[in-house]
C-alpha cells in the first residue's frame, strides 16, 4: 500500500487560468459555464496595485464548478497566447453528466458563434469529450465519462 504523500491533498480546490483580457474571457467563461461569478474583481482589474493584490484576486474573477473553482487573472502580455506544450497546463476538462450535454453543448455553441471541436469518444479512456478553445486559446475539454 503506498504510503500518504507529503500534502495529503484530498481533491482540487480551484485552478486559476492567466488570460489576457479579463472582459473577453469573462464573457467567454460566463456563456461557457451559464452561472454567476462567485467572486468578481475583474472590474477593478486596470486600477493601479490590483494586479498585484491577492486580496482583490490580481483583478480577476472566477466561478463555482461542482466543488471546485475555476477562476481568472488577467496578468499575461496583451497578445500572449497559450501553449499546451510548454511547461505548465497542458488543458482543463470540465465533466458534464451525459453524452447528450455534450451535443447540446455543441449545439449551443454554434448559436453562439463559438468553434470547437466534434464530440470524439476515446476508446483508450472510454471518455466522450468536445473540445474548445477559450480566447487566449486554453484547451478546454468537456468531457462525458459513462459508466463501466
Amino acid at each position: 500500500m503506498p504510503s500518504p504523500g507529503i500534502a495529503n491533498a484530498t481533491g482540487i480546490h480551484h485552478v486559476r487560468l492567466t488570460v489576457t483580457d479579463i472582459q473577453r474571457s469573462k464573457a467567454f467563461y460566463q456563456l461557457l459555464l451559464g452561472e454567476e461569478t462567485a467572486f468578481d474583481f475583474s472590474d477593478r482589474a486596470d486600477e493601479p496595485g490590483v494586479r498585484e493584490d491577492p486580496a482583490q484576486l490580481y483583478g480577476g474573477t472566477g466561478w463555482t464548478v461542482g466543488d471546485q473553482l475555476l477562476g481568472l487573472r488577467p496578468v499575461a502580455d496583451a497578445g500572449d497566447t497559450f501553449r499546451s506544450t510548454r511547461v505548465g497546463l497542458d488543458h482543463v476538462s470540465l465533466q458534464v453528466s451525459s453524452e447528450d450535454d455534450l451535443h447540446a453543448a455543441a449545439a449551443r455553441l454554434d448559436e453562439a458563434g463559438v468553434q470547437h471541436g466534434s464530440v470524439d469518444h476515446l476508446e483508450a479512456t472510454g471518455m466522450v469529450i468536445l473540445s474548445i478553445q477559450d480566447p487566449d486559446d486554453i484547451n478546454l475539454e468537456l468531457v462525458y465519462m459513462p459508466a463501466e
